[in-house]
């Protein structure tokens, strides 16, 4: 079995046999990564590119060791020390970068829609890694692959997305994989955070956190994210904490156990306190663990889908 696409620029563009092939293709991964040797042959003569011209840590380094644990050559890429700062353009720097036979380029971007621009003039590979507000496909991955696992199958499992909806590209890639794997899905924070018409992609919309959590069996929750705000969007953090912040007393209340993750960074005290972040409900390290599988296991098919 092989994916359907060449890239991975979305989960938009991923059919749910492409989901389950690579739910599927992490486990073995996962598998590997608990053995004392934790490298297999598998890309040997495959260089990928991580271009970043956003900061990250878990996202880069994730993908920095799923390539080495797949024996692949890998190339770092940083818009602030390279000649971007000059002003060279986006096409010029990855043909640059390709003139140097690179099979792979692994494309985190602050514009929503470049990887898709460079996947139309480029030969390689894309994966991407977050690009603006749209999408974030391998956390979705690695998301549900933690649901998978605590779980099981997706079908039927009501999820919760929490916070900053509007401006979060895990969002909406949870949205649509989730969808597409026949969980039952609702977003909730303040209404100035979700978009309107939201419920067009086949989510519920809520604003009553406590009702929420009733109501789920996993909570995922994002990160307000201020540096994608152009306008004051609610007054304080201090109250949105107070209204929207998930602390231990409101899980201690519920009648069930309910899965606390988290795509990082955390505002500890803000969208989740520590007592929530650090629980025996949060599969938080547990979702960084399983991400390395994922995006070895993207990787891998993608450079097979390469290779046809």
């Amino acid at each position: 079995m092989s994916l359907s696409v060449k890239h991975l620029l979305g989960i938009k563009d991923l059919t749910p046999e492409d989901i389950d092939l690579i739910l599927r293709t992490a486990d073995n991964f996962k598998d590997v990564l608990q053995r004392p040797i934790k490298k297999v042959p598998t890309l040997r003569d495959t260089t990928i590119v991580n271009l970043f011209y956003e900061n990250s840590t878990r996202t880069r380094i994730s993908f920095e060791l799923a390539e080495k644990r797949l024996s692949a050559d890998t190339i770092n890429f940083t818009a602030s020390g390279s000649s971007v700062s000059k002003g060279e353009t986006l096409i010029d720097t990855v043909n640059n970068i390709l003139s140097m036979k690179v099979d792979m380029v692994v494309m985190r971007h602050s514009a929503s829609g470049a990887p898709h621009f460079l996947a139309q003039h480029i030969n390689a590979s894309i994966v991407n890694a977050g690009d603006g507000i749209n999408e974030h496909p391998t956390q979705a991955l690695l998301d549900a692959f933690s649901i998978r696992e605590k779980l099981g199958d997706l079908k039927g499992k009501k999820v919760a997305l929490f916070g900053d909806i509007m401006h979060s590209r895990v969002a909406l890639s949870n949205i649509y994989l989730l969808t597409k794997m026949g969980a039952e899905v609702i977003v909730c924070g303040p209404p100035t955070l979700i978009p309107k018409h939201i419920e067009k992609l086949g989510v519920k919309v809520s604003y009553d956190v406590r009702k929420t959590l009733e109501w789920c069996d996993v909570a995922n929750v994002l990160r307000i994210q201020l540096e994608r705000q152009n306008k004051p969007l609610f007054s304080t953090l201090r109250e949105y904490s107070l209204y929207y912040g998930i602390n231990k007393a409101m899980l201690d209340s519920l009648k069930k156990e309910i899965i606390i993750m988290h795509p990082g960074p955390i505002n500890r005290g803000v969208e989740l306190n520590s007592d929530v972040a650090d629980s025996k409900n949060s599969i938080i390290l547990d979702q960084v663990q399983n991400g390395v599988a994922v995006r070895m296991a993207v990787l891998y098919l993608l450079a097979g889908k390469k290779e046809e």
